[in-house]
């Protein structure tokens, strides 16, 4: 990428040189001078394009780089030698300023690749020592300095870490994580030091799966860019024909050079690889990493949206949503009691509750005599306590007839209750559910206010869950109990309704998002295969930036569309004066030049925009006020 923009840098210099030395040389006594210096500094240029059309017929595509060759041979064969090198400093010029204008669109995702960091420092032996990412194993600790990228996954292991995330997921809050906690690699330390554990090998981690995703999105060639590459041909005949049919009938073949020099080169190969790259950048900042123009282009079509729910539409992790205790009994003390059984049992439930305990700031205490029952429950004591925690029927199962009785609730749909008692009576239950996400039902409206006209909720959980989850938010169609295959069906039964979007976060979802039109996977620690098979990865874990990444899409597409038509059509008016005798070879030159510097700035447009991130927002600002 910069090789060939300092390639570019020489050959608009080299003309502009033999443009100012032709001017010069009457000064000097030396007019006669003039169109030989003129054509000398336009043949490195004619060149150097003669080599990219050869290389560009050899991988069977025609450009419109022709064209600016003919203008060129044609103005040198009739004596125009000032049009000539005219022609080549604004060919060049323009792919100068094209080149720039990539650079500048890509920044974002550039931004990306350029913080990959290549060592850690790393604990060994009592002492620090510096060592390559290759080097780096799961169960290493490392530490991490202020300032840092943090180099592979994690959890801290000691001390406060305040991390900077605003390049991988758009979020301007540092978050604070305190020991135990994950932390994601490509995170920039914003605090004071701190020990990291190493979960991962830096290859595996997610930085990594990132950067792989961004090389890969700036491989990629829109269909759009395939279009207007098809165009090219089309193009290349209309001006040879409208050059041809003004030197036949006016017998002048300056006419017909002025027509070339026109066409030259055209805001085809200008206009929407800016647009494209200039919104991937852009959604690159919101967190939204699209791979590659096909897939923002697809993203600005789409017609239904298919999307799961574990994970997606509700956060995936049960929390605990009420306490029913017995009338002697604190709630936050039954918890307390509760989750420090529970520290001494690795099953998820378990974990989430002594997790809820220690973000209440309740102290622990430690069990002894612990007996676990495997999938049904644990049992042991608590500060002289005989305290049994489990399922409702393996506690009652462990307490007399007359202490049986359960506590008044009411069970909403996918939730789960863990029963409680203390010394052999009923003392309370903890109800945890997997809750939908802050700013679902405005969410989905917005969706609807972007044209998408269906939106199906597709789950493998239980009908009665999936119901549940849905009242209200005015899905057009709810599938249950699904295994991963029938996903796929679902999606291409949406498709003869037009483009289907898929979001998706986990290995079930990966062959839906595989045969959607466009996928969207969730979150950087999203499963790899849903990561692999997504068009869009969705950075933050926050849903509601699928309504900026359709916005940017949309923009992007229009802004293409824009600046190839209203470039084209000034090329063609321009390319009939000059037929007409109203434009000379170099105005000519100037005329297309300018067109390319307008549709150029034009594309750019594709990084602005107002795309809306209102929920987005307010997640981080409560997330900044838990903090």
């Amino acid at each position: 990428m910069l090789s060939n923009f300092i390639v570019r840098s020489v050959l608009v210099a080299l003309p502009a040189v033999g443009l100012v030395s032709g001017f010069a040389l009457p000064l000097f006594g030396l007019p006669a001078l003039q169109g030989g210096v003129w054509a000398a500094f336009t043949v490195p240029v004619l060149l150097a394009l003669l080599y990219e059309i050869v290389a560009s017929l050899r991988r069977g595509e025609v450009g419109l780089d022709i064209v600016a060759a003919l203008s060129m041979t044609a103005a040198l064969a009739v004596g125009e030698n000032l049009a000539a090198v005219v022609v080549a400093l604004m060919y060049s010029g323009g792919q100068y300023l094209e080149a720039f204008a990539e650079r500048h669109a890509r920044r974002e995702m550039t931004a990306i690749l350029a913080r990959v960091p290549r060592t850690a420092v790393r604990h060994r032996q009592g002492v620090l020592e510096e060592v390559g990412l290759e080097e780096i194993v799961p169960g290493d600790r490392l530490l991490i300095r202020q300032g840092d990228v943090v180099p592979v996954d994690g959890t801290v292991a000691s001390g406060v870490a305040i991390l900077d995330q605003s390049a991988l997921t758009g979020e301007a809050i540092p978050v604070q994580h305190r020991a135990g906690d994950e932390v994601m690699s490509g995170s920039t330390s914003a605090g004071e030091a701190f020990d990291l554990t190493a979960s991962h090998h830096a290859a595996e981690s997610t930085y990594a799966g990132i950067v792989r995703l961004v090389e890969e999105a700036q491989r990629s060639k829109a269909p759009m860019s395939r279009l207007a590459d098809r165009f090219a041909m089309l193009f290349l005949s209309v001006s040879v024909l409208i050059a041809g049919l003004a030197w036949y009938f006016t017998g002048d073949p300056i006419r017909a050079v002025a027509v070339l020099v026109v066409a030259t080169p055209c805001p085809l190969i200008l206009a929407v690889p800016i647009a494209i790259v200039s919104g991937l950048s852009r959604a690159a900042r919101f967190g939204i990493l699209i791979k590659g123009g096909k897939a923002i282009e697809a993203l600005g079509r789409v017609y239904s949206l298919v999307i799961d729910k574990t994970g997606t539409l509700t956060d995936g992790r049960a929390r605990v949503v009420s306490v029913s205790v017995r009338d002697d009994l604190a709630p936050d003390e039954l918890l307390r009691l509760t989750a420090s059984l529970d520290q001494a049992s690795k099953h998820i439930i378990a974990q989430t509750l002594v997790s809820e305990a220690r973000d209440r700031k309740l102290h622990l205490s430690t069990p002894s005599n612990v007996t676990e029952t495997a999938g049904e429950g644990i049992e042991g004591s608590i500060d002289g306590l005989a305290v049994v925690v489990g399922g409702i029927h393996f506690v009652r199962s462990k307490l007399t007839e007359a202490a049986t009785s359960t506590l008044d609730r009411t069970q909403k749909a996918g939730a789960v209750i863990v029963a409680v008692a203390i010394d052999g009576e009923m003392a309370g239950e903890i109800v945890l559910a997997d809750e939908l996400r802050v700013g679902t039902q405005a969410l989905l409206k917005s969706l609807r206010k972007l044209g998408i006209q269906r939106i199906v909720l597709a789950t493998g959980d239980r009908r009665e869950v999936a119901e549940a989850v849905a009242a209200g938010l005015g899905f057009d169609a709810v599938r249950s109990e699904l295994t991963p295959d029938q996903k796929v069906l679902v999606v291409l039964t949406e498709r003869k309704n037009g483009p289907v979007m898929m979001v998706g976060d986990g290995v079930n979802d990966a062959p839906a998002l595989a045969a959607a039109d466009i996928g969207a996977a969730m979150g950087a620690r999203g499963t790899a295969a849903s990561a692999e098979a997504a068009d869009v990865v969705l950075l933050v874990d926050h849903l509601d930036r699928i309504v900026p990444a359709i916005q940017i899409a949309r923009h992007s597409r229009l802004i293409a569309l824009e600046s190839v038509f209203a470039g084209i059509g000034l090329s063609l008016l321009g390319m009939i004066a000059a037929a007409l005798g109203y434009i000379t070879p170099v105005q000519g030159a100037l005329l297309q030049e300018a067109i390319d510097v307008a549709v150029i700035l034009n594309a750019l447009r594709a990084l602005g925009g107002n795309e809306t991130q209102d929920g987005a927002e307010q997640e981080d600002r409560a997330a900044a006020t838990c903090n």
